[in-house]
């Protein structure tokens, strides 16, 4: 079996493709590539132009590896958090971080404000992987930074928004550091982070694996802090070390399950089991468990057929690894079946690998499939087009904050006639060094899709049919109403007690 992907070649060099559209580079100045359809091809419109409202986004003195974007003070556009190493690795770095919002006309960073200069924000250390979380519920986010600790140097950070020291009108946003508040103050390699609703139904819980030291799996209580449910769950994974993370729901059951990578060791596919415990299973098979230099890790339906398919992104590391992409299928009975495709091309097996992303780039409906190369040897950007899926059905859906940003962490279903409810989880984060588009894609094959339904981090939810002229398109699903809001989930509550029975009831299992 194969899904052919036919290249479109591009001659822009650089190290690391974090954000759709927005390019960070390792060893020279970031990009931001938008798609010029007159030309069909990207181009990058950051110029060397103190005038461009995009020239601090290149931030030539930063050595970066990461970026996330959201909305953090809810004005309904998203502020770019980008994480730079400058070649720490590990504890102190010599180059802080930069949180770019868009203010008077061009993005300036809000890290070098005079009220953030001393509120422990910055964060010059040397991170790997960033997302962002709705940790309370309140459509305004915080970034959540894995870095990497030296000792008792550099733990994870959690950065978001002083309300109470902010004045939005004037355009000031005071920062602060709420990692020791939430419990998510871990000291540790950090590597990868995925946000979403893992184990609760619809609050945003964080997943990080990690390098020499076990994964975590933090379950959001409710009250904006969060308890580190990984060694009940079965997701430990101590021995190894985490690279590319990625949230999808593969056997179609409602829960959230976690694929991930591990560097030179056995990649894992976990299902989340269908028992009160929320524990999770790895099912990954021998072929797709092979160990590799992998880096990012992208579950998406590349062709359209219905089922999704999972790309591993390896880097040539002491000789050529190729990229490899696996289909995921759910079974009636049993755990889905795991296959791997035969990608051409797209395998790059003398590719230095440093991410991916998946998005439709020229809006046909269709993933392309993007992929960066760098860090150790110079090569360009690889865009990649899906032969397949020409004929087959889709659905795109955007849901928005109630300040009209990107939902990131909301959880989309659509039902179809045939195959039941698929689901997705707008991408909160990062996965390890690139963040997706905040865009439920839904590749439906010859099905029929009868209703869409999305879920906030708040537990807001709105459920409607589809007209069959909404098919093939991009929709876009605004924050409810209260006339609009379906059945309250009481989510909220229960997590404010749980917060504090939680750890005890996970203890007796």
């Amino acid at each position: 079996m194969h899904i052919s992907f036919n290249p479109i070649h591009h001659t822009i060099q650089l190290s690391y493709v974090l954000l759709f559209l927005l390019v960070d580079s390792y060893n020279g100045p970031n990009l931001v590539l938008k798609y010029d359809k007159q030309r069909k091809k990207l181009v990058n419109i950051a110029v060397d132009d103190r005038s461009s409202p995009f020239y601090a986004l290149r931030d030539r003195q930063g050595n970066a590896i990461g970026v996330t974007a959201c909305d953090i003070d809810g004005d309904g556009r998203e502020e770019i958090y980008v994480l730079n190493t400058n070649n720490a690795f590990s504890g102190r770095a010599t180059y802080s971080d930069k949180l770019f919002k868009f203010r008077n006309g061009r993005f300036e960073d809000l890290l070098n404000d005079d009220i953030n200069e001393h509120r422990d924000v910055a964060n010059p250390m040397a991170g790997r992987s960033v997302a962002c979380v709705d940790r309370k519920g309140t459509g305004r986010y915080a970034i959540y930074i894995a870095n990497y600790a030296s000792g008792d140097v550099g733990p994870h950070a959690l950065i978001e928004m002083d309300e109470a020291a902010s004045d939005l009108s004037q355009g000031v946003v005071a920062l602060s550091n709420v990692a020791e508040q939430a419990g998510v103050n871990k000291l540790i390699g950090g590597r990868g982070v995925v946000v979403g609703p893992i184990v609760s139904q619809t609050l945003s819980d964080i997943f990080c694996d990690n390098e020499y030291g076990s994964n975590f799996l933090f379950r959001n209580n409710g009250d904006g802090t969060f308890t580190d449910v990984a060694q009940q769950a079965g997701v430990e994974d101590p021995m190894q070390h985490g690279r590319g993370v990625a949230l999808a729901d593969f056997n179609r059951d409602g829960r959230t399950d976690i694929v991930y990578g591990n560097w030179n060791g056995p990649h894992r596919l976990y299902i989340q089991l269908n028992n009160r415990k929320q524990k999770f299973k790895d099912i990954a098979s021998q072929k797709f468990s092979m160990p590799s230099p992998v880096r990012t890790v992208i579950t998406a339906d590349f062709d359209n057929d219905n089922e999704l398919e999972v790309f591993f992104n390896n880097i040539a590391y002491r000789g050529p690894s190729a990229n490899r992409l696996f289909r995921v299928s759910r079974r009636e009975h049993g755990d889905p079946q795991i296959e791997e495709l035969n990608i051409g091309e797209a395998a790059e097996p003398e590719g230095r690998g440093t991410g991916a992303v998946a998005a439709d780039v020229d809006g046909d409906g269709r993933l392309d499939l993007i992929v960066s190369h760098g860090e150790s040897a110079a090569q360009p950007l690889s865009v990649y087009k899906v032969n397949q899926g020409l004929t087959s059905s889709w659905l795109r859906v955007i849901p928005r904050t109630k300040f009209g940003a990107f939902a990131r962490g909301a959880k989309v279903v659509v039902y179809t006639k045939k195959s039941g409810p698929h689901t997705r989880i707008i991408d909160g984060g990062s996965g390890y060094l690139c963040e997706m588009e905040p865009v439920a894609h839904f590749g439906l094959g010859k099905d029929t899709a009868t209703t869409v339904e999305v879920y906030w981090p708040d537990g807001r939810s709105v459920a409607r049919p589809l007209e069959a002229s909404e098919i093939n398109s991009v929709l876009e699903i605004h924050y409810p109403t209260d006339e609009e809001e379906v059945t309250p989930t009481v989510e909220m509550k229960v997590n404010h007690m749980m917060k504090d029975i939680g750890d005890a009831l996970y203890n007796t299992h």
